[in-house]
């Protein structure tokens, strides 16, 4: 799409927290134009955990408002970093992650981006910073020098760690410099992150002004809280709804997002709102719907929401329910046994949930002393374990 660097600037920065310098994006957009180039729109992931979540969206759309001016998006896997671990943001040294883990995440994660990404050569690149970060150690010697001690604990993490003096290692130190090499590595033009990102993406111009790259300009967007509407989404808080994740899981999970952050999911995930004096039970079910209808298409959002109300408006068993098979022995069927193979439950939670009240049959919860139970009881029978797991029983003699 044909645009005027002035009115691109305006389009690409209108819903952004900061873009820094003031008018830096423009000029970026003017020099591209006048040598008939794109400019190169980085964002870097590390594959810590194997999905994407809505959170990870926000940038993501911001990057293909990019592609669809014309201009090349980067999205480097930090499939290095990650072996560091990002502290923004952290109380705390981030865990270790294996090999394999980190391998076997970066592998999902081009497959996620393309729920929003244009998969297009001409407006994509992919890249694993182990490429160029796994260097000699002449290279990280002259990538240490390029900032100070001081100048890093001016980060507002790293400054209250220091103050509380929570454990701050070395190699976290590192970590915004090799973001930054990043950047000198694919002569990034422009780089995107989300609001606690700030730091390290200005640290990134340093970095290349360093080695005589053009320094970047920097796009940050709104962080989206979580469903408990407190807590930025994340996978390792359990606040956070996978851009995979199914249907009717991702339309419940968003109903159960605190009424007062409603607004803050309208506004970041860049969803039209209902009209004013809309009540808060059909604002909220028109943001579960839009958020399924992103990702899997409108026929599923309203097969969600019918699901939805089947199971917890009427409680009535799902229309297509799996079954589940077992076999008695002696005569009956140990229920935590069944919990455990068919729901992955530990027993010993599969006797809580049960104690809880949190287990039902056909409807019906059943006791904490309910724990072995006839096979004519279940058979047929529709099992169900908190709000939306269910199981259908056929008893196998």
């Amino acid at each position: 799409m044909d645009s005027a660097p002035s009115d691109a600037a305006a389009f690409l920065t209108r819903n952004a927290v900061d873009a820094l310098p003031q008018g830096g994006l423009e000029r970026k957009l003017v020099e591209a134009e006048r040598e008939g180039r794109q400019l190169r729109a980085k964002l870097g992931l590390d594959p810590t955990a194997a999905d994407i979540h809505l959170g990870h969206t926000v940038v993501l759309q911001k990057l293909r408002e990019f592609q669809d001016l014309g201009h090349k998006v980067v999205l480097i896997v930090g499939d290095f970093t990650a072996r560091v671990g990002d502290p923004s943001g952290r109380s705390s040294t981030r865990p270790v992650l294996s090999g394999e883990e980190i391998d076997r995440n970066a592998r999902t994660y081009q497959e996620q981006a393309f729920s929003v990404l244009r998969d297009d050569p001409e407006l994509y690149e992919l890249r694993f910073n182990s490429e160029w970060l796994d260097m000699p150690m002449e290279e990280l010697f002259r990538l240490a020098r390029t900032a100070t001690v001081a100048q890093m604990l001016e980060r507002d993490d790293f400054a209250k760690r220091f103050a509380s003096r929570a454990p701050i290692s070395v190699l976290e130190l590192l970590y915004p410099l090799m973001q930054g090499y990043d950047s000198v590595a694919i002569r990034a033009d422009v780089e995107l992150g989300g609001t606690d990102q700030t730091f390290n993406l200005l640290l990134a111009r340093d970095v290349q002004r360093a080695y005589g790259v053009p320094e970047q300009t920097i796009l940050t967007v709104p962080i989206l809280p979580g469903t408990d509407g407190e807590e930025k989404m994340s996978k390792s808080l359990g606040n956070h709804i996978g851009v995979t994740e199914a249907p009717e899981e991702a339309y419940g999970r968003t109903l159960s997002l605190p009424d007062e952050a409603m607004g803050a999911w309208f506004v970041v995930l860049g969803i039209e709102p209902p009209p004013a004096g809309t009540a808060a039970r059909d604002a909220k079910r028109a943001l579960a719907r839009a958020v399924v209808e992103r990702f899997h298409g409108a026929d599923a959002a309203r097969a969600a929401e019918q699901r939805f109300d089947r199971v917890h408006v009427r409680h009535e068993a799902p229309e297509e329910v799996a079954e589940l098979e077992v076999r008695p022995e002696d005569g009956t069927v140990h229920l935590p046994a069944v919990l455990a193979d068919g729901f992955g439950l530990s027993r010993s939670d599969a006797r809580r949930r049960l104690a809880q009240g949190g287990v039902r049959l056909d409807g019906e919860p059943l006791g904490a002393d309910e724990l072995d139970l006839p096979p004519e009881r279940l058979d047929g029978a529709v099992l169900q374990v908190g709000k939306r797991q269910f199981r259908r029983v056929r008893v196998r003699r």
